[in-house]
């Protein structure tokens, strides 16, 4: 009965998440030709797509826990045996008492945060925002019920984590029964008291729990929303900051922008389009000498400004490309390094989905942003390309002859992915639809042209494919829906005016100060995703660049850089764990293929760094 019920449960997440995508997709399209052919528009478009985004985040992030599969820190430390159940048991036993706590404060908010007149399509905004509570009190019931298979010795250790979520979610609780009681007991706001004095105590001891034990493999945005959380408690701030400021992130102007741009992202690689463009650049490139390095390079470079870096450009072409560059006489060694490097390598180009984020948090235009990352990032596409041409000479790897037919052949085939940049730029910069509409059609095009034009996808096969990027979506989404209330603490507690002061008592030069920002945003790009440092970090060096007259675009793109660069550093570089789960090779290995093309990425940073006009001249240029 328990597994039937699960069953019906599950199909209806996979419904619910399916329709929110699809919904997410076809109302700003909808909007676009309404605008163009009626000169009107879809009234609250933008409200119910903002919404849908919301719904998405949490119906997604339910997946996701489902699917065990919340990014972590990937710390190789190899541990097994018993230690390793203990440690699992912990982990679990923190979600599950962190994500309750969510839970409650999110019920809070829904009950509070909202007048009862208040509705969208003619639902009251409070079940609205009940979302959030049902995923947050999903997750955590599936972080113990996930815990080592059906052990339920194992589960019965982790589930008091709920008990103690409630009892951390005191305040949050008391607000919601006062939503339905006008007076409670007296001896409640002695129990208020005495609470408020526990979480002043213990505040501290588990951040430092939740630290450690990000270590060893919990979930960023447990840490980081529990991190936020606990630093609110101590100070009897109202609890419900951290769902309202998660509210607040996911409702935001172009957050839609990052589940249409991952799904467009994935359905291009469930298609053969990684194909289609890996037989295109070969044909092109491949008679001179380090072509088939130049063809692997653009194609990973062509993937990741859809898949934001995600590491689905390694899971979907690493194979693929490998096969390819071996069979073409280049040493395993070289190819894996190469790949590995590449599978970010178009994290500076539109529409990638860390510019977006960036713009976004730091208030600044994406469009600028857009431009400002073009040039740094041909740059290291380059400095790649001419690495991998110097390797082919020297090594004197066989060339192809280049053939017109071949090469027209693919261009055939190929046409109208290569379209797809085109579509997005065209009408994004041309001013023709905003950036969430422009990632909308790009969903719809290539689901037209992968099912129905080249027909790589059936019909039948569409929920699947959508429901695939469902993992990645929630992961990322609850990651800066979590990190949002941190970076609101970290402004509200004054953080980067304590730290411009003193940058501002200490560092006298522009220089030393940029050099000192290089070392520690790599140092960052070890230990934290792209996704939660901008959300956390970004608030901190904004202030620090005002103070030095960096521009803001320029500083931005700094940013970004150290951190595709971050993607290559150890120990947690997503780049090099993803690349030894898909090339079997251990993690040493893959450390030392990838040296020579981080030390080339590394100079190309410090360039990026100290030439603004890399980032800034195609602004000037356009009048920006």
């Amino acid at each position: 009965m328990i597994k039937t019920l699960n069953r019906i449960w599950q199909r209806l997440e996979n419904g619910l998440a399916f329709l929110s995508i699809f919904l997410l997709a076809l109302i700003p399209t909808l909007e676009v030709f309404v605008r163009k052919f009626f000169k009107t528009g879809l009234t609250n478009s933008t409200i119910y797509t903002q919404h849908l985004v919301l719904f998405t985040a949490f119906i997604g992030a339910m997946i996701t826990a489902r699917e065990n599969k919340h990014l972590y820190l990937a710390l190789d430390l190899r541990i097994k045996g018993s230690l390793k159940t203990v440690i699992s048991v912990i982990n679990a036993f923190i979600a599950s008492m962190i994500t309750t706590a969510f839970a409650v404060a999110s019920l809070s908010f829904a009950l509070t945060a909202f007048a009862d007149d208040k509705k969208l399509g003619g639902i009251s905004m409070k079940l609205v925002a009940m979302v959030m509570f049902l995923g947050f009190g999903v997750m955590a019931i599936r972080f113990v019920l996930n815990l080592a298979g059906d052990d339920r010795k194992l589960r019965w250790l982790a589930a008091p984590g709920i008990l103690f979520g409630l009892l951390l979610a005191f305040d949050p609780l008391l607000n919601i029964l006062l939503t339905f009681f006008n007076e409670l007991p007296g001896f409640v706001d002695h129990l208020q008291a005495f609470f408020h004095s526990l979480y002043a105590s213990i505040a501290f001891p588990l951040i430092l729990v939740l630290i450690i034990s990000a270590i060893f493999g919990q979930r960023i945005f447990v840490v980081l929303g529990g991190v936020a959380y606990l630093f609110f408690a101590r100070q009897a701030l109202p609890l419900e900051v951290v769902p309202n400021e998660a509210y607040s992130m996911l409702t935001s102007h172009s957050i839609p922008a990052i589940p249409l741009f991952t799904v467009t992202g994935f359905i291009l690689s469930e298609s053969r389009a990684g194909e289609r463009l890996v037989k295109l650049f070969r044909s092109i490139f491949s008679w001179f000498p380090g072509g088939l390095a130049v063809m692997a390079i653009l194609v990973c470079a062509f993937f990741t400004t859809f898949t934001g870096a995600s590491g689905v450009t390694i899971l979907a072409l690493g194979g693929l490309l490998s096969i390819v560059m071996l069979k073409g006489g280049y040493k395993r060694k070289f190819s894996l390094g190469l790949l590995t490097a590449s599978g970010s390598i178009g994290l500076l180009f539109p529409p990638s989905l860390p510019i977006i984020i960036y713009g976004v948090t730091a208030q600044i235009s994406i469009k600028d942003m857009f431009l400002g990352g073009i040039i740094p990032g041909v740059l290291m596409v380059m400095a790649l390309m001419v690495f991998g041409i110097i390797f082919a000479v020297r090594n004197k790897v066989e060339r192809e002859p280049f053939k017109i037919r071949e090469a027209l052949s693919s261009i055939k085939e190929s046409i109208w992915e290569i379209l797809l940049p085109l579509v997005v730029l065209v009408s994004f910069f041309g001013g023709l639809t905003t950036l969430v509409e422009s990632a909308a059609i790009a969903v719809i095009y290539v689901l037209v042209i992968e099912v129905f034009v080249n027909r790589d996808i059936k019909v039948r096969d569409i929920s699947g494919v959508v429901l695939k990027s469902v993992p990645i979506i929630g992961g990322v989404l609850i990651i800066l829906a979590l990190a949002n209330a941190l970076s609101y603490y970290i402004i509200d507690a004054q953080i980067p005016l304590q730290l411009t002061s003193w940058v501002e008592a200490n560092i006298g030069s522009k220089y030393v100060f940029l050099f000192l920002l290089n070392i520690a945003l790599l140092i960052t790009g070890c230990f934290m995703d792209i996704f939660s440092a901008i959300l956390v970090v970004v608030p901190l060096i904004l202030p620090l660049g005002n103070l030095f007259g960096i521009h803001p675009v320029h500083l931005g793109i700094i940013f970004l850089a150290n951190m595709e660069l971050g993607y290559l550093t150890p120990p947690v570089g997503l780049n090099l764990f993803l690349a030894s789960y898909r090339f079997e090779e251990p993690m040493g290995k893959i450390y030392r293929d990838v040296l020579p093309f981080f030390l080339i990425q590394l100079v190309v940073v410090l360039l990026i760094t100290y030439l603004p006009f890399l980032s800034t001249g195609l602004l000037s240029l356009f009048g920006n």
